[in-house]
């Protein structure tokens, strides 16, 4: 994949299919695929100042103002992925994440922005900057053009890439400053880890019955995230 303008990402081989790989789980043929950026993304600048509790309030205010105009987009995705999804129990289990999205993490964003002084009008709208804007996109497209595979293509690292950095940072000492330590717990807790092990298991069962030519369109989507959540992450300090 060569990374759309601005954004850091490397050149992969986009030749080989998951059946020629030595892998034994699609996403993990996925992940692997998506080096450097994946290593990138889940040990950015941005995670372990976060964990050390260092990162700058303008920092984090400039990222969650981002993160929370992204939100919208977000949970769009993961209705359009449970009306894709094969069975009623899968849609159930989307069903109880969206939830979680529109009550826990909302909640979450208020507090912090009170405690940030960040004004009513800055706390939604429309995408502003470039990267958040290129992330919608790439949403938006993936799940409205392609099928289940290809939503999950775009949610799982999106999920994923947050669960391994945010379960490490829950490892050290937690951060006194309460908007930072409910993120990291927000994204390290076990009811999150089990739904991106089940998103994983949805993509793990579904990538190999793909065809050679979708399984590295996949794998493009996939790729293009963590390039993306790098970028994401960078452009909290601009």
């Amino acid at each position: 994949m060569t990374a759309p303008d601005g954004v850091a990402g490397a050149v992969v081989d986009s030749t080989g299919s998951f059946a020629e790989s030595d892998h034994d789980r699609f996403t993990e043929w996925l992940r692997d695929r998506s080096e450097p950026d994946w290593t990138a993304a889940t040990e950015h600048r941005f995670t372990e100042e976060l964990a050390a509790d260092t990162i700058d309030d303008d920092v984090f205010r400039n990222y969650l103002v981002a993160d929370y105009r992204f939100v919208e987009t977000l949970t769009s995705t993961i209705a359009h992925a449970a009306a894709q999804a094969p069975g009623v129990d899968e849609r159930v289990r989307f069903a109880e994440f969206l939830t979680t999205v529109g009550t826990d993490e909302t909640d979450y964003f208020e507090r912090s922005f009170d405690a940030l002084s960040v004004p009513e009008s800055e706390r939604g709208g429309p995408p502003e900057s470039p990267v958040v804007r290129e992330f919608d996109d790439l949403l938006r497209r993936a799940s409205h053009e392609g099928g289940y595979a290809e939503s999950l293509a775009v949610f799982v690292p999106a999920e994923w890439v947050y669960l391994t950095w945010a379960s490490r940072a829950a490892e050290g000492e937690c951060p006194d400053r309460f908007y930072l330590d409910e993120w990291i717990d927000l994204h390290a807790i076990p009811a999150f880890e089990a739904f991106v092990d089940w998103l994983r298991g949805q993509l793990d069962a579904v990538g190999p019955t793909l065809s050679p030519t979708r399984q590295r369109e996949v794998a493009r989507l996939f790729e293009r995230t963590v390039a993306l959540e790098v970028a994401f992450f960078d452009a909290a300090y601009e």
